[in-house]
């Protein structure tokens, strides 16, 4: 059941499309920045990673045959609202996914947009209360919701809960897991997931 959401075309004009969201960021990196209002040193230096992170993740992710065949079924015009930010980690593992998933379909029109300067559309969609990022919504040409995705895969997600029931809080431990358990999944968790979604479209 589709449902209309709390928020206009007009709130979504301050917006990235993939090939603009990186240009933004390496911007950033040159000069000495990061998104948002919050220019804290560990920030910058995990948007400077970001930035070499997505150019990576673009140049070696392939999609599946199954997704593709899914998104050259699509016929109807979707707009796929991401919101991200340039220091987030998971977004620079998962933005270079959609980008090249949404280049598949001229139908599928996505617009970037910054958690920070959008919190009227992310608290309409936390995880477990928290704005966690990237956050992935699907919108029909009447704007009303069709899916929503993220912050990140299930069997990530799985790192994150295992470790906090191992006890363990040391921010710097988490994200070593994280990026090895990337890593090791070569985007396969991202594609599978976001592949059942429009197969259902």
């Amino acid at each position: 059941m589709r449902k209309k959401v709390d928020f206009l075309p007009k709130h979504l004009e301050n917006s990235y499309s993939f090939e603009t969201y990186k240009t933004f960021v390496t911007d950033l990196v040159a000069q000495g920045k990061t998104s948002g209002s919050e220019q804290r040193e560990d920030l910058i230096y995990y948007t400077e990673l970001n930035a070499k992170r997505m150019k990576r993740i673009e140049k070696t992710t392939v999609l599946s045959e199954e997704l593709i065949g899914s998104l050259t079924r699509i016929k109807e015009s979707f707009t796929w609202i991401l919101i991200s930010e340039a220091w987030c980690g998971d977004a620079a593992q998962i933005v270079p996914v959609i980008g090249k998933i949404a280049a598949q379909n001229s139908q599928i029109d996505l617009k970037i947009i910054l958690r920070d300067e959008h919190l009227s559309i992310m608290d309409q969609y936390l995880t477990n209360g928290g704005r966690s990022i990237p956050k992935l919504i699907c919108l029909d040409q009447d704007f009303q919701e069709v899916f929503t995705w993220g912050p990140r895969p299930k069997s990530i997600q799985q790192v994150v809960t295992d470790t906090k029931a191992e006890g363990i809080t040391d921010h710097a431990i988490l994200v070593e897991r994280l990026q090895n358990a990337y890593n090791l999944d070569h985007t396969t968790s991202i594609q599978h997931e976001i592949n059942a979604l429009i197969y259902q479209l």
